[in-house]
């Protein structure tokens, strides 16, 4: 069984750094999805109410043998739901769905700056609550940028343990990752891979050539030796398989800085300061 190092979060908890994204997968081949990669070792499962898929991910831990305890379960905020008492009927919808009393991550998902007259800080107090419940065991955000953070750090009382964010080698998001890790707040790097992006490069491809592995798990070993917490997906069971195997190698220091190298702010995702849900 592959050994996945943990994370140590600003609030005592821990995470594992290498998990199992379900985004874009659907509701119907998710239980499938998320049963063959507990089975090769993940336990952690990154998911979400816009992704209408947690309940087959509560399925699939339930019928995978293991103890809730074992799997770490992350769910985010939709959209619609930033006022508090939308979003505390949201969050015991993620419960249901999940067939659990309690989830291990809960995040806002968007900061959405020109909804609800931007006051994600009202939203964030909401999941304070849940927090002090017990029945978010941590809580934190996805896509928020320094400014946002710096709100949030001067109008509440709790600190995110965890900001979700774009990143993967031709967007390295520096600034946010510096804030971060000066308030301790760990980042989880979503679409790693930059949606296949990034394999074609030659200096990927090289290092790859050099480690006997393929250049998918050259930037995902990447990731993890810069401290990012990461979860690529697939519905592929030997590409399921294929991308947890990063455990038995290492980046030289000069590979790491080769890849970062690459940046070139390139995004694709929304722009958090733009976006305003859907």
């Amino acid at each position: 069984m592959t050994s996945i190092p943990d994370i140590s979060l600003n609030n005592g908890q821990t995470i594992p750094q290498f998990g199992f994204g379900v985004f874009q997968i659907q509701p119907k081949d998710t239980v499938a999805a998320v049963s063959t990669a507990l089975k090769a070792g993940y336990r952690h499962i990154d998911t979400a109410e816009m992704y209408r898929n947690e309940a087959e991910v509560g399925e699939a831990v339930a019928k995978s043998g293991l103890d809730r305890g074992e799997v770490f379960v992350t769910s985010k905020l939709k959209n619609d739901a930033h006022e508090p008492d939308e979003a505390r009927q949201a969050f015991e919808e993620t419960l249901k769905a999940l067939g659990t009393d309690y989830v291990d991550l809960f995040l806002i998902h968007w900061p959405l700056p020109t909804r609800y007259g931007g006051d994600f800080v009202q939203t964030w107090r909401t999941l304070e609550e849940f927090y002090r419940e017990g029945r978010a065991r941590s809580i934190g955000v996805s896509n928020f940028q320094p400014h946002h953070l710096r709100r949030l750090h001067g109008e509440t009382d709790i600190i995110p343990a965890v900001n979700q964010i774009e990143v993967y080698p031709y967007f390295t998001q520096d600034e946010v990752r510096d804030f971060c890790a000066e308030h301790q707040i760990a980042i989880e790097g979503w679409s790693p891979l930059g949606q296949g992006t990034v394999l074609g490069d030659p200096v990927i491809r090289s290092i790859a050539e050099r480690a006997g592995k393929t250049p998918a798990q050259v930037v995902l070993r990447w990731h993890i030796q810069r401290g990012d917490i990461v979860f690529p997906k697939s519905v592929t069971p030997d590409r399921i398989k294929e991308n947890i195997d990063i455990f038995d190698f290492e980046l030289s220091a000069a590979d790491v800085e080769d890849i970062t190298l690459l940046n070139k702010n390139e995004r694709l995702g929304f722009d958090p300061d733009k976006f305003a849900g859907m």
